[in-house]
């Protein structure tokens, strides 16, 4: 196909349902890293909540597009020292942040106790209706109001299965807002608004960073002296400075993360794998920690929004289902083991970046950027 002298030899007939006015693909390298992870199996109960149902080890080589320059040798070391990498969900939640605009601030505190009190009723009708524009996967899980002025803006929380969820849950957030809360509400609201801003959506929040958006991951490494000093040559004293110096820098910039470089793994892993890259900045939210404890150090990082599915999408599409397939994430009952991988690969990078940046001066650091940076 050519167009405007430009031409690509892949058949464009598999990506026409992800993308419009689709001209071409680009291309970017894969490279794969080596990760040990101990990951657990989740399950929803009826509620909503969080079970985990078994554990389990197993080594993967994690799938990175990217072209940035020692990425995947810097994550492969940082891999290497942590040795088995532990990872645990703990939320399951999407949010659609919508807002409706009454006369005064005293209706729309009586609007916000009447939805909050509506829950119940809220899901019921969901479940009960015959519009077949709603999705059937997005589960309503909990409403939280934040009343502003004549603001009542109203915070629906999901669960949306193996997809990311965010066309799911707009759809019924719609239908609940147009077809329920404007029609029954004990006030008229004058305004509604889908998406109001309040929970940050694909733009990093304080809201998100606290409540989550998406799948909640902790992942934590046990970093022994010697491999400190024979894989990443630094120590833990070095690195426990790094972290109280590095977290104090962030508390004065007013950073919500406090992490080193986790947007560069989940944003190679988005890439190869068709992940919704709007998504890497809210995904990409953590906070990390670094502690000296008895022969080495605990590391550990907390994403607290890893916005990631195992179908529909970009996944859909042929080299993203492959990359996927590659470690077992393809398809539904995946998308737990994914975030969970997703977490364990961004601390690899975090533990290798941190130790360069931990060195004398930085100079590991320095040199890793001087040698593979490209031009001079």
């Amino acid at each position: 196909m050519g167009v405007d002298g430009l031409v690509t030899s892949v058949d464009l007939e598999p990506f026409a349902q992800a993308a419009e006015a689709l001209v071409g693909v680009a291309i970017i390298p894969v490279s794969a890293c080596p990760v040990e992870l101990e990951l657990g199996s989740y399950a929803l109960d009826d509620a909503g909540a969080l079970i985990e149902t078994g554990r389990s080890t197993e080594a993967l080589h994690v799938p990175l597009a990217h072209t940035e320059g020692s990425l995947t040798l810097s994550m492969t070391r940082g891999s290497t020292a942590a040795g088995t990498i532990r990872t645990h969900v703990l939320a399951d939640r999407i949010t659609r942040a919508s807002c409706f605009v009454c006369a005064d601030a005293s209706e729309a505190i009586e609007l916000a106790r009447w939805v909050e009190a509506e829950l119940p009723a809220f899901q019921a009708w969901l479940a009960d209706s015959d519009d077949t524009t709603l999705s059937r996967h997005a589960k309503l899980r909990e409403v939280r109001t934040h009343v502003v002025g004549p603001m009542c803006h109203v915070l629906w929380r999901w669960t949306t299965g193996d997809a990311v969820g965010p066309n799911m849950m707009t759809r019924n957030a719609y239908a609940l807002n147009m077809g329920y809360v404007m029609q029954r509400a004990p006030v008229k609201p004058e305004r509604a608004v889908l998406e109001a801003n309040m929970g940050g959506d694909k733009k990093p929040s304080h809201e998100y960073f606290g409540s989550g958006h998406g799948k909640t991951v902790v992942a934590e490494a046990f970093l022994s002296d010697s491999q400190l000093e024979r894989v990443l040559h630094t120590t833990a004293v070095d690195l426990e400075a790094l972290s109280w110096a590095g977290t104090h820098g962030a508390v004065a910039s007013g950073m919500q993360s406090v992490a080193f470089t986790p947007a560069t793994a989940v944003a190679a892993i988005f890439a190869a794998t068709g992940q919704d890259l709007g998504m890497v900045g809210t995904s990409s939210m953590a906070h990390g920690t670094a502690r000296r404890v008895e022969g080495g150090l605990h590391a550990s990082i907390r994403l607290s929004g890893i916005e990631v599915g195992t179908v529909g999408g970009g996944t859909t599409l042929p080299s993203a289902r492959d990359w996927l397939a590659s470690i077992d994430c393809a398809g539904p009952g995946k998308v737990y083991r994914f975030a969970q991988i997703v977490a364990g690969a961004a601390l690899c990078l975090e533990i290798s970046a941190s130790a360069a940046m931990a060195t004398a001066g930085s100079e590991n650091f320095f040199k890793a950027h001087h040698e593979r940076g490209g031009l001079r």
